[in-house]
């Protein structure tokens, strides 16, 4: 990084594209196939193979992926799903979609994880789909969410948008639930510009989304050329998600990388938990045992009582002084659309709702180097204390 460019602001996130990513996409551009072809379906196994899962869907965004997932577990009218605040309104959304209600149910107040002594109590005989979200790039505790729902027969949808490479207890994230679902999002662990990805052990599933993603129609033009036929029957209402070969192209060059990245990732966040450790007016997250963290993000909460001012205040001087700092999220049932149209609002999550009120994104994404990392550091010290 230059000069003029470390005087910038230092973003929260930022994707990393080197030029075997270009050849990559650019090879596939001159090649017979941009869409439904070959280079999807290497994507799909190549992670499939990476997280111990038997199927992968690939989609054009992780919004349609949750969708996907919904749509393959069969949430429709009258059904519940159980589902966090603290998260991206994507999550609900896909819900909502499928014609479903979402569920809010609060989360653990170290870790912004769904709590599962919470979603015990929001089970109803309407209830079909608990969705763990990975906040932030740790794993939920998946022992006491899958034992709730396997005694309460639902399914269990995994929201690792966060968590690409995370493990719980060894295994890692995409091997843990019913369904899993990961973004390729610019500022996720790898991009592909836009894109999503379910996985799953069940063909069905994997079956259902692939005509999904297809409008519905039970095979996709690849598929019809090398048949040597031109029929096709729609099966069901689907949506146009697919995702393109040269866009996969990009996620298989991505995901060869993604290892040491998460390395870097892990390294950037040990410097800050040393570095903030001594200031008792900044807590980062609490770190659980037996798992392996992604960092997707690096979120610590602010003590605004010892700071006697907003952490509108905070972030406004941080991002003054070059720090890009963001605020992930406001509590899902909060927004407009879900206080007009499902009658949510304050109090329904306490936990969730007060966390927000305090919680800050620092940056951290794998090409900071050590002086920004450091300038980092010192600007939250000067700012904070």
């Amino acid at each position: 990084m230059n000069d003029k460019q470390r005087q910038s602001l230092i973003p929260y996130a930022r994707q990393w594209i080197d030029e075997d990513d270009i050849s990559a996409v650019v090879k596939v551009l001159q090649s017979e196939w941009l869409t439904t072809g070959p280079k999807v379906a290497e994507f799909e196994q190549a992670l499939a193979n990476y997280v111990g899962a038997k199927e992968a869907v690939a989609v054009s965004s992780g919004t349609a992926a949750l969708h996907a997932a919904m749509y393959a577990v069969g949430i429709g009218p009258g059904d519940e799903v159980i589902v966090p605040p603290m998260t991206f309104a994507a999550t609900a959304n896909a819900i909502v979609f499928q014609g479903g209600t979402p569920i809010f149910s609060d989360v653990y107040a170290d870790t912004l994880l769904l709590d599962p002594n919470q979603v015990e109590t929001k089970i109803t005989a309407h209830t079909k789909s608990i969705v763990a979200v990975d906040y932030a790039g740790q794993p939920c505790n998946y022992d006491a969410l899958r034992a709730i729902a396997d005694r309460r027969g639902l399914f269990l949808i995994e929201d690792a948008c966060h968590a690409l490479g995370a493990e719980y207890k060894g295994e890692k994230v995409g091997s843990l639930a019913d369904l899993t679902v990961f973004s390729f999002h610019p500022v996720k662990h790898i991009t592909t510009g836009e894109g999503g990805m379910i996985v799953t052990d069940r063909s069905d599933f994997a079956k259902k989304m692939r005509r999904f993603r297809n409008h519905g129609i039970d095979t996709d033009h690849s598929q019809r050329f090398k048949q040597g036929t031109l029929y096709y029957e729609m099966q069901d209402l689907g949506y146009n998600y697919r995702t393109t070969d040269f866009q996969c192209a990009m996620g298989i060059n991505q995901l060869g990388k993604l290892p040491g990245w998460l390395v870097r990732r892990r390294e950037i966040a040990q410097q800050y938990n040393e570095a903030f450790s001594r200031m008792p007016a900044l807590e980062p997250l609490k770190l659980l045992e037996n798992i392996l963290h992604a960092y997707h993000l690096y979120v610590s909460q602010l003590d605004l009582g010892k700071l006697g001012v907003s952490r509108e205040k905070i972030c406004y001087c941080l991002r003054k002084e070059g720090v890009g700092v963001n605020v992930h999220y406001i509590p899902v049932h909060l927004h407009p659309f879900y206080k007009n149209f499902y009658g949510t609002g304050p109090g329904l999550c306490p936990v969730a709702e007060k966390a927000y009120e305090q919680i800050i994104s620092l940056p951290l994404f794998p090409s900071m180097c050590d002086e920004d990392v450091r300038t980092v550091i010192l600007k939250v010290q000067k700012v904070v204390t």
